[in-house]
């Protein structure tokens, strides 16, 4: 619910409903005999300051449907209730046309990514892989992968030529799991910004028997070479004297901060995988394997940092 009314699902699908099977192989130009009737005919030009409206735009009904918000009916009721803001300035003429690519549009305060080449990337980064655009040592990187995920998906770029992904914070080259490559540049500095550091989880497997001390230890907080550090969550999955497995949550993005924090309880990590970036896991996804998130999971991180 936002604002005790009903939640709009942000998935990442265009909607159809019966009443739009028509309009599908309609021209997107004016509605009326020779383009001078219906409700375009009234908005052949921008009404001034604060007006979102750009003639010659795309109707911001079909904008919202095309995001994956609802069905073209039910974006014409998000309208007419002035859910929908353009540029900052609510809107519920149905007839205000958009330009998708240059214009900020929000559906009840959450930020609706309109243009097709903005896009996001979830990467399961596999170890030995650095974090970079690039490696004067010859290493495998993260760009390796962004750019192979944009050739292999280059006919659902508008401009695919113009697109670059880079890496969304960092993993260090022994730790794999979730990374974002994004160029989504506001979404990308709120994710990587301190202020709005969210929660990461990480499954750790340690040398030795992990007992439950130290768990509360790492929950209570110890002291590392640069500071303090705690976590928020600390589950022993599996233990045994050769090793054990455990999961722990935290805020902080400090350098190497989960093999520290461990270590300093006597579990050196042998391998570490982040499993979760807030409300985003990485379920089955494979290492090397990669995805673009959906409309509902990009919304889901805005609401995270504040978008």
């Amino acid at each position: 619910m936002m604002d005790g009314r009903e939640t709009v699902d942000l998935t990442g699908e265009e909607f159809y409903d019966e009443d739009d099977l028509e309009e599908l192989e309609e021209p997107d130009g004016l509605d009326g005999p020779d383009g001078a009737g219906g409700i375009d005919g009234a908005r052949s030009a921008r009404g001034g300051a604060g007006d979102p409206h750009v003639p010659g735009g795309e109707r911001l009904h079909k904008v919202l449907a095309h995001a994956g918000v609802a069905s073209r009916r039910a974006c014409e009721g998000l309208i007419a209730a002035g859910r929908v803001s353009v540029d900052g300035a609510v809107v519920t003429d149905q007839g205000v046309r958009v330009d998708p690519a240059a214009q900020v549009i929000r559906v009840d305060g959450s930020r609706i990514v309109t243009d097709p080449d903005v896009l996001t990337v979830v990467l399961h980064k596999p170890a030995g892989v650095v974090t970079t655009m690039a490696d004067p040592d010859g290493r495998p990187t993260v760009a390796d992968f962004a750019r192979r995920y944009l050739d292999e998906h280059a006919g659902d770029l508008a401009r695919p030529d113009a697109v670059r992904l880079v890496h969304v914070g960092r993993l260090d080259t022994d730790t794999e799991g979730l990374l974002l490559l994004s160029n989504d540049g506001e979404l990308a500095h709120r994710l990587m910004h301190p202020g709005y550091e969210i929660p990461k989880t990480y499954v750790a497997i340690v040398k030795g028997r992990v007992e439950p001390w130290a768990a509360r230890k790492l929950r209570r907080g110890i002291e590392l070479e640069d500071g303090p550090a705690r976590a928020d969550r600390v589950t022993i999955k599996d233990s045994g004297p050769a090793g054990s497995i455990v999961e722990i949550t935290l805020h902080s993005g400090r350098n190497r901060i989960v093999r520290r924090m461990l270590d300093a309880v006597g579990h050196p990590v042998t391998r570490l995988v982040r499993t979760r970036l807030g409300p985003l896991g990485i379920g089955g996804l494979g290492p090397g394997r990669m995805r673009r998130l959906s409309g509902g999971e990009i919304a889901a991180l805005q609401r995270e940092v504040g978008l």
